[in-house]
């Protein structure tokens, strides 16, 4: 009742999943060290606190660093439940805990995909896709710390621009064929 919906209760039954990945633990990292430096700056300012003073400071102190554990937890079940899906047909990316977010583009609607790796990047594992459609800027115009990046965008320029070329070879061999037929007739009639 209260669990997110599996991103696969999204898609079509014509649908092909090609991908489906969560975004890289290194999208944790920041806030994984914020949730250190925030806990030991609590544990230094408790030992700074005079023990006369009684234990309202102290519960106080503790309490905030209950809510930082809390929070740190709820982004790590956030980054848990996100998924970024590629069909053969769209690209989704479901997010959140509570409200479920999808959003969704059809791969006809791409016109461009771009793919960057920092030095981190290279170093961890991950990189960025930028994928660009006509005329405006899609909720899916920027996907940061994807895991496998060279795997996952030779899998989806296969699926955007593959196809692509295989139509156009398709109408070619059409054209050349009709032209054949053609000369074919005209030949017949001489």
């Amino acid at each position: 009742m209260f669990a997110p919906r599996d991103p696969d209760e999204y898609l079509l039954d014509s649908e092909r999943r090609v991908i489906r990945v969560r975004r890289h633990w290194a999208v944790l990292v920041w806030d994984l060290f914020e949730a250190a430096g925030l806990l030991v700056g609590l544990v230094m300012v408790s030992y700074l606190v005079p023990e006369g003073s009684g234990g309202l400071v102290q519960n106080i102190l503790w309490y905030v660093g209950l809510i930082i554990l809390i929070r740190f937890a709820y982004q790590v079940l956030d980054w848990y439940v996100e998924r970024v899906v590629v069909t053969d047909k769209r690209f989704l990316i479901t997010t959140g805990i509570f409200t479920t977010n999808v959003a969704m583009m059809p791969i006809t609607k791409v016109t461009d995909l771009t793919f960057a790796r920092t030095l981190m990047g290279r170093v961890f594992g991950y990189g960025t896709l930028v994928v660009e459609s006509a005329g405006q800027i899609q909720a899916l115009n920027r996907i940061d710390y994807v895991p496998n990046p060279t795997e996952v965008e030779d899998a989806i320029s296969a699926l955007v621009f593959g196809d692509k070329k295989g139509q156009q070879q398709d109408r070619f061999s059409m054209l050349k064929a009709r032209r054949a037929a053609v000369g074919k007739r005209k030949a017949a009639k001489l």
